[in-house]
This record gives C-alpha cells, sequence and structure tokens, in this order.
C-alpha cells in the first residue's frame, strides 16, 4: 500500500470515491505470481520486449538502456480492475452519472484498489436501488461471465457444460440457468461443485474420474451438449479437447479462460463444431475510442456493448436472477490488504472473491493531489530546480536519465504526473521533493526554477502560457502548438513582457554533434544552399495517440524538428512554403504520413523534406545532404557525418546521438548565466509556423 496523489477529473471522465473493491482469485493472482518470477524468466516469455532492449542498447548504449530497466523494474503497477462507491465529480460531457450516484467500475486501467479512481463513461454504470455496493463491486467478473454466454448464443432448453468452477464459471452457470438453459459443471475441487450444485446447477462431472464423456452422453441422451463454456485456467491442451469431445454436431465451444490452444483438426471437423474467443466485459473493450473517448456503439448496431453489459449484469442481480453473495469469502480493510491477499493463496480453502473496504470520508474532506517523497534528497544550492510535468515513456527513457547524468547542474524538484501512481513512482526513482496531479502545484511553489513539459502534444501551449506566466522558465517538447491561435498567444506574451522567462521546445536535433558540426563548416558559405532530408518515419496506426487529436499528426508532431533544422542551418526566414501528400491507393497509409514539403528561405536557400510511412525499417529513419558551396554534407541518422568535396572532418558515433542531452546543457547554460537562448524566439516560432502551413498544404482535397 502507497499513499499516491488522487487523480483528476476530465472531460468524459468521473471521479469515484471507492467504498468496495473486488479481488480475483484468478484473475488477479495470475497477474502477481507472473509479476514475482525472475527477470530471466519473465523476459523468455516476452522474446519482443527483449529485442526492443537490445535495440535500445545499440541505439543509446548499454548504461542508458540499463537506467531505463532499473526505473521500470522498481516502479508499482495499480492492482485491481473492478469497483463501486460514490461519485465525488463529473466531468464535461459525461451524461446520465450525477454527484452522490452510487455506480460499478470496470477496467483494469482504472478501477483499481484505491480509495479514489477516475473512470471513464463507458466503464461506469448506475446501481439499481435495491443493490448493495460490496455485491456491485463484482461488476468486472459478473460482465467477463455475461459476455462469455452471449457469445455462446445459448436458447431456451439447450444444455451446457462450463469447464471450471471458480468464480466466473460459478457466475457463467448461473447466468445461463437465468438463460433457460441445463447446465453441467466440471471442477477438480469437488467444494466448488457443491457450491455451483447449491445455486442451481442441473448437473455435474465427477471430479475423481475419466469417464466426463460417458457421463456427458447419459445426461444428454447420447447427443452431447450444445454448447460449452470454458472458464478454466489451466496450460492442458486436454481442456479445449475434452470440450469439443462433449459436444453435439454443430455444437460450440466458447473459450473465456486461459488454457493451452494446441487445437486438433479431428476434434474440430467431424462435427462441424464453431470455437469462439469472449473478449473480456464485450464489444468495446480494447477499443480506446469507446473505453476512453466514449464513443458509444449505437445499440441499433451493437446491441450489447461493454457498458451496457455492466448494467444488464446489475439488474440480474437486483431481480435476484444471480445470487453472488455466496460467492463473496470475505471483507478486510483497506489497510489489511495484505491479509486479504494472503486469504487468497490458502491451498485447502479456496476463496471465489475477498473484498477490500474503504473508510468513510470526513465531511468537506477534499481528495489528496500532492504528496511528499518520504525518500526525498536534500535540497541543494545553486542547482537548478526542475519539475517534472508529464512523465510518460519518452520522458522517462530519455530525459530522466540525461537529467540525472546532469545532476552537478540540475535537481528534479517535483514530478506532476496524469496518475498519481506513476507520478509516485517517478518521484521516488528520481528523489523528488513531492508527487502531484495538479500542475499547478508545482506552478505555485516558489522553489521551482523551470518546468519541463513532456505530456501530450494538445497540453503543450496551454501549459507554456500558464508556466510563463509563473514566471517559470520552460522546456516544452515538441510540438510547441497545434493551432496558430496557440502560436500567436505565445507570441503574444513575450512582446507584451519584457522580462519574461526561458522558453525552449524540445527541437533537439539542431543540438547534436552532426548537426553543429555541419553549422560550422557552412557558416562562411557564399551562397544559397539546397538541403535535402528524408525521414523514413515507419507505419503508426491510425489509432495511435499521435495520430488523433491528443498528437496532432505526424507533420505538426513530429516533422517539426526538420523545419527547426532548416531554420537553423540558414539562420534566415521562411519565404516560401510548398507542399504535396501522397493519395494512398488503400486505406493503410494516410496522406498525411507521406509527404513532400519545401522551404523557399530568405537568403535563397531551398530546403526539402521527404517524409513517408512507405519504407522499410531495415533503412535508416533519417538521411540528410547539404550541397553547399562544391561541398556535399552527408548526415546518415545521427551515426555519422561525412564531408565530400572538402578536407574537413566529420563526425561519427557508434551511437545515435540526436542532441537530446546537449540540449539540456544549453538550457542549464541559459539560466545560469543568462545571454543568448539556447533556440532564438523566432526561430521556434518559425519551426512551428512551418509545421501549420505545411498541415494546410497536405491535408485531404
Amino acid at each position: 500500500m502507497e499513499e499516491i496523489p488522487a487523480p483528476q477529473v476530465e472531460p468524459g471522465t468521473v471521479l469515484v470515491r471507492v467504498k468496495f473493491s473486488s479481488i480475483s482469485a484468478g484473475t488477479e493472482m495470475s497477474g502477481l505470481k507472473s509479476a514475482s518470477q525472475p527477470l530471466w524468466k519473465r523476459a523468455l516469455k516476452n522474446p519482443k520486449a527483449v529485442k526492443s532492449t537490445m535495440e535500445m542498447a545499440a541505439t543509446h548504449g548499454i548504461t542508458h538502456t540499463r537506467n531505463v530497466i532499473q526505473g521500470k523494474l522498481t516502479e508499482g503497477n495499480p492492482t485491481g480492475y473492478s469497483a463501486s462507491g460514490i461519485v465525488l465529480e463529473v466531468g464535461d460531457g459525461v451524461e446520465g452519472i450525477q454527484p452522490g450516484d452510487r455506480v460499478a467500475c470496470a477496467g483494469a486501467q482504472c478501477a483499481h484498489h484505491a480509495e479514489i479512481i477516475r473512470v471513464p463513461r463507458n466503464l461506469i454504470a448506475p446501481l439499481p436501488k435495491n443493490l448493495s455496493l460490496p455485491v456491485a463491486s463484482t461488476v468486472t467478473l459478473g460482465t467477463i461471465a455475461l459476455q462469455g454466454v452471449r457469445r455462446a448464443q445459448p436458447t431456451l432448453g439447450e444444455t451446457f457444460a462450463v469447464i471450471g468452477l471458480g468464480i466466473l464459471g460459478q457466475l457463467t452457470a448461473q447466468i445461463l440457468r437465468a438463460n433457460g438453459c441445463r447446465v453441467i459443471g466440471a471442477d477438480l475441487d469437488s467444494s466448488r461443485i457443491e457450491l455451483a450444485k447449491s445455486l442451481g446447477m442441473s448437473f455435474s462431472l465427477p471430479p475423481e474420474e475419466n469417464h466426463n464423456l460417458e457421463h456427458i452422453l447419459r445426461i444428454t441422451d447420447g447427443e452431447g451438449v450444445d454448447g460449452v463454456i470454458i472458464t478454466a485456467a489451466s496450460p492442458s491442451d486436454e481442456v479445449i479437447s475434452n470440450a469439443f469431445g462433449m459436444c453435439r454436431k454443430k455444437g460450440r465451444v466458447v473459450l473465456v479462460g486461459d488454457v493451452g490452444l494446441n487445437l486438433k483438426r479431428a476434434d474440430i471437423f467431424p462435427k462441424e463444431l464453431d470455437f469462439f474467443i469472449s473478449t473480456s466485459y464485450g464489444p468495446g473493450r480494447y477499443d480506446p475510442q469507446y473505453e476512453e473517448k466514449g464513443l458509444d456503439y449505437p445499440i441499433g448496431y451493437v446491441r450489447w456493448t461493454e457498458n451496457r453489459n455492466m448494467a444488464e449484469y446489475l439488474n440480474l442481480i437486483s431481480e435476484k436472477k444471480i445470487d453472488v453473495e455466496p460467492l463473496i469469502h470475505s471483507s478486510f480493510e483497506v489497510s489489511q490488504a495484505a491479509t486479504a491477499y494472503e486469504t487468497l493463496k490458502k491451498d485447502k480453502e479456496k476463496p471465489m472473491i475477498v473484498l477490500l473496504s474503504y473508510p468513510e470520508s470526513k465531511e468537506g474532506e477534499r481528495p489528496v493531489r500532492v504528496v511528499p517523497n518520504p525518500s526525498a534528497r536534500a535540497l541543494e544550492p545553486g542547482k537548478i530546480r526542475i519539475a517534472l510535468a508529464g512523465v510518460g515513456a519518452f520522458v522517462k527513457a530519455m530525459h530522466i536519465p540525461n537529467l540525472q547524468s546532469l545532476s552537478g547542474r540540475y535537481q528534479i524538484h517535483a514530478v506532476a504526473g496524469h496518475t498519481g501512481s506513476n507520478a509516485s513512482n517517478t518521484a521516488k526513482q528520481v528523489g523528488a521533493q513531492y508527487c502531484t496531479t495538479d500542475y499547478h502545484e508545482i506552478l505555485n511553489d516558489s522553489k521551482v526554477d523551470a518546468v519541463l513539459i513532456g505530456t501530450r502534444h494538445n497540453q503543450h501551449a496551454s501549459m507554456v502560457i500558464e508556466a510563463l506566466q509563473a514566471n517559470k522558465h520552460v522546456l516544452v517538447e515538441k510540438p510547441l502548438a497545434l493551432t496558430r491561435v496557440e502560436l500567436e498567444a505565445i507570441q503574444n506574451f513575450y512582446e507584451t513582457h519584457q522580462q519574461a522567462p526561458v522558453l525552449l521546445t524540445g527541437f533537439n536535433r539542431r543540438f547534436s554533434p552532426f548537426a553543429r558540426r555541419a553549422k560550422e563548416l557552412i557558416k562562411n558559405r557564399t551562397n544559397p544552399m539546397i538541403i535535402n532530408y528524408r525521414m523514413n518515419a515507419g507505419h503508426i496506426p491510425f489509432d495511435h495517440w499521435l495520430q488523433t487529436e491528443e498528437g496532432g499528426g505526424r507533420n505538426l508532431g513530429e516533422a517539426c524538428h526538420i523545419y527547426d533544422l532548416f531554420t537553423y542551418f540558414t539562420d534566415s526566414k521562411m519565404v516560401s512554403i510548398q507542399a504535396r501528400s501522397l493519395a494512398p491507393k488503400t486505406d493503410h497509409y494516410s496522406s498525411q504520413d507521406n509527404f513532400a514539403a519545401t522551404v523557399g528561405f530568405e537568403d535563397g536557400s531551398i530546403a526539402t523534406l521527404t517524409y513517408t510511412a512507405l519504407g522499410s525499417n531495415d533503412f535508416p529513419k533519417e538521411q540528410m545532404e547539404i550541397f553547399s558551396d562544391g561541398n556535399v554534407l552527408m548526415l546518415d541518422d545521427y551515426k555519422q557525418l561525412r564531408i565530400h568535396g572538402s578536407s574537413a572532418k566529420g563526425v561519427t558515433s557508434k551511437l545515435t546521438d540526436k542532441g537530446h542531452k546537449n540540449e539540456l546543457e544549453m538550457f542549464a547554460e541559459t539560466l545560469e548565466k543568462g545571454g543568448e537562448w539556447p533556440i532564438p524566439l523566432w526561430q521556434q516560432l518559425q519551426a512551428t509556423e512551418i509545421a501549420l502551413q505545411v498541415e494546410q498544404l497536405i491535408q485531404p482535397k
């Protein structure tokens, strides 16, 4: 148990004070067991992660990779995915929910074992008046069982077998019975069979015998069952093989649990059986547009969504068609969480569900959104005290290791995060004074000198303005802004404030040793240049956040790096822009991921960016040629700069260096000594303006 800052309500979400949360003896304990395995065992099960780690080591070096991995290993992950409680606050755009409502919440990404949780609208359901909060906290388990039954499409009078009578199996058997079906249950634990029988299950298969098929045939007049729902957890392939054997011709098998999936053609083909996978809570699960963005599926096209399944499960309990109370073993106060988990480890008595209960809040008590770090490093005079606003994967993998390597100049003072657990984990990792989920807390902290903003792109501009108004120096990850209105607001701030804080947009490539060497070699040129930059960016799915309104797309979100690089090399004002995008023949690619943009500069130079997602990952991501005064400078993926036509030396590195650490060093230099900014304001504004104009030109006509 840890004290972490409470989340803040956001548009489309609801803030809930939890009263009860449900610990599942199956799913949750399995996850904890897996997490406790040695690292090498987990690595063997996840070869993709191993490959990613090796690629990181090859690109950024062993030391950087070790620091990133060590940071991940020391982090705690919130557990729990089913809860009930009272609504505290309702975000903009939420309908049908009011403060004070009693609700049930689902979702491994939000319905954690915690006093206060933030839940998207489609993962929350109001409770019927006669339904108790403890029983309602099982909503996720019941919804999973209900979706498994829906996949089976049972009809009145059919006979179904349920393999595995843990909590999901118990609920599945009751839902089938409520649907007018006869149920045959199978489990290795005779006590679970007896429990299911007491709750209305029709027949059972003896756990001590190996003649299940014979029993099935006797019960079904020699035909076999109409369908089987597997809710067991076992690595054995025999479970699913036996399930196929139990079915009549043209029967169906639905997999809800986790079993071996080495399918045998002979088990399925002769009877022409159907095999279905049940995806957790139902339609909408794993769809971020549905779960996180609140985009509902019309009832005329999708009758039973994830949320409608939640509501119907609660109705079934309310109408006493499902009896959940006999399945709840015990309830512990959250302060006794360790004891609750130990209860689920017992070998003889195997509880189905254990609940955690949470203390009543005091009248007028407000959620705590700032939590001190007990292991904070002592404040050191003379260092730049920087606060992190947004601690996603990039900030943790790149900026934090670099800040730690520059500990002689920087001290990470505070961490503000979207979720309390992530903010708390990061604060402990870096030794910050405190963590918070309220950005304004670090802006109101007089000890904070500078803010590093690393949130989603659509939040950058507004957070920059607020930080500048609070007189904090700002290093904001690119892009600086996603709209011209936002860009003009930043420009207007500096036009009306003479002694304003330093602003640095994270256009890091200009700080790389390769770009700096190239700038040295072209600074005394007598003629304009031609610059060709090719970015083999790779394909990103359209539902990736970078492609949504949060990211602004790849031109605004990534190509802006290169527009800044063009500005850096020419040191000249932009005078013209041309851009054209590809018209893909298939929907796999986007025109806005594949375009060429040519920028003309006041000094006569012409710079062209070719940005594409059409290429192979085997080819280098970024390459550039600069043609200048009889010389050609060739940059190869920030590992090598070659010079042709001159005896001048280039730059070679075994590791990719895109200038992230140098960027922080230049930022520190300016804050410590004053003088010129690392990137002049006009150049930051121009790079963003180029991106905005290109964005208009590459929009589909």
